[in-house]
C-alpha cells in the first residue's frame, strides 16, 4: 500500500511544518499543493522532501480534486495545513500499511479532534466528526459546497473502514480569526447556495441558529467543555445566522436587479 499525502496550503507557515513533520512515518510521497503562499509556506516545505505545486485557488472543492490527481499512488492521505496525526492514527496507518493483502475497505474515515485556542473541544459538533480522509483516489472523490467539502464514494455499496485514531486539528489561536474566518466562509456558502438556485425562507433566519446552539451545546454536551464550549457553540449559532442573512441579502440585491 503505497501513500501519497496531499495538502493544500495557502499562508500556512504557522501550520504546515507541524503537519510535514506528523507525516514522515507513514508517506510513500508527499504533494503540496499552494495557491501561491506569500509568507513562509514554501520555504518551509523545501526542507522536506516535498512534491510542491503551484495552483490558483480552484475552489476547495476542485482544488482538492486537482491535488489529488496529482498524486503518484491510488492511496490518499489527505490533510489541511492546520491538521496533524496523532500517534495513534499514525500507528493505525502503518497497520494498513504493513499488512501485505489489499485493504478490504475502499476507505478509511477518522476522527477530527479540534484544538480551539489552546483548549482540545471533546464535545458539541465539532466532536468526533468523522471524516473519510483516506481513500483510493479511482472510488472517491471530493465534493460539497464550497468551502464544506467531503469525500464522496463513486460506489454507494463501497466499503468503507473506520479507524479510531484523531485527525488532530489546530483551528483558531484568536477570537478575531475565528469571527474573520467565519465571515469568510459565510460569503463563500452564501453565494454558492444562491448561486445554486435555493432560498433562504425567513423563518430559517430565526430558528435555525437557536437549534444549532441547542444542539451543539445541549445535545451535544458542549457545555462540559466549558467556557469555550460555550464560545465555540454561541459563534457557531451566529454563523448560521450571518450565512442565511447574507443569502437572503444577495437574493434581495438579485431582485433589485
Amino acid at each position: 500500500m503505497k501513500l501519497s499525502v496531499v495538502i493544500i496550503t495557502f499562508n500556512e507557515e504557522q501550520n504546515i511544518q507541524r503537519c510535514l513533520e506528523s507525516v514522515q512515518a507513514v508517506a510513500d510521497e508527499i504533494v503540496v499543493v499552494d495557491s501561491f503562499s506569500t509568507d513562509k509556506t514554501a520555504e518551509i516545505c523545501q526542507k522536506y522532501q516535498v512534491r510542491f505545486i503551484h495552483q490558483a485557488f480552484l475552489g476547495y472543492v476542485e482544488q482538492k480534486n486537482f491535488a489529488s490527481a496529482q498524486a503518484s499512488n491510488d492511496w490518499i492521505l489527505s490533510l489541511d495545513a492546520d491538521e496533524a496525526l496523532s500517534e495513534k492514527l499514525t500507528n493505525e496507518i502503518l497497520a494498513l500499511k504493513k499488512k501485505q493483502e489489499t485493504p478490504q475497505a475502499d476507505a478509511f474515515s477518522m476522527p477530527r479532534l479540534t484544538n480551539y485556542l489552546g483548549k482540545w473541544i471533546r464535545h458539541t459538533d465539532w466532536y468526533p466528526d468523522r471524516r473519510i480522509r483516506l481513500f483510493h483516489r479511482k472510488k472517491a472523490y471530493w465534493t460539497g459546497i464550497n468551502p464544506h467539502d467531503y469525500i464522496q464514494m463513486q460506489n454507494k455499496n463501497a466499503a468503507v473502514g473506520k479507524l479510531n485514531g484523531d485527525i488532530l486539528h489546530y483551528s483558531y489561536y484568536s477570537i478575531p480569526q475565528h469571527i474573520a474566518q467565519l465571515n469568510h466562509f459565510t460569503s463563500i456558502m452564501a453565494e454558492t447556495i444562491v448561486k445554486n438556485g435555493k432560498k433562504a425562507p425567513l423563518y430559517k433566519l430565526f430558528i435555525n441558529p437557536l437549534w444549532k446552539f441547542f444542539y451543539s451545546y445541549v445535545l451535544r454536551l458542549g457545555f462540559l467543555d466549558g467556557y469555550y464550549g460555550f464560545v465555540v457553540c454561541a459563534i457557531s449559532a451566529f454563523a448560521t445566522f450571518i450565512k442565511y442573512l447574507k443569502i437572503r441579502e444577495l437574493l434581495k440585491n438579485q431582485k433589485e436587479k
